[in-house]
């Protein structure tokens, strides 16, 4: 089992799947797919932590996310 330290966004196993990798049915690509958005949407309460504690790292997320570090 992949140490969860390791990963981004995305588990390996998720990957292969949004990328079409994986012979799986479509209802669980969709609950795959829920899971991502659910992931997505917390990001912005991670982005309130950093901003209220590490100014430093919410710098080099906005730099790893967007492309103008905006």
């Amino acid at each position: 089992m992949v140490d969860d330290q390791y990963r981004g966004l995305l588990t390996e196993r998720e990957r292969e799947i949004i990328k079409g990798d994986a012979d799986v049915s479509d209802n669980y690509r969709y609950r795959v797919v829920s899971r991502i958005r659910t992931k997505i949407e917390n990001v912005d309460g991670d982005i309130d932590i950093l901003a209220n504690n590490r100014e430093d790292l919410l710098k080099e997320l906005r730099e790893v996310v967007c492309e103008d570090g905006q």
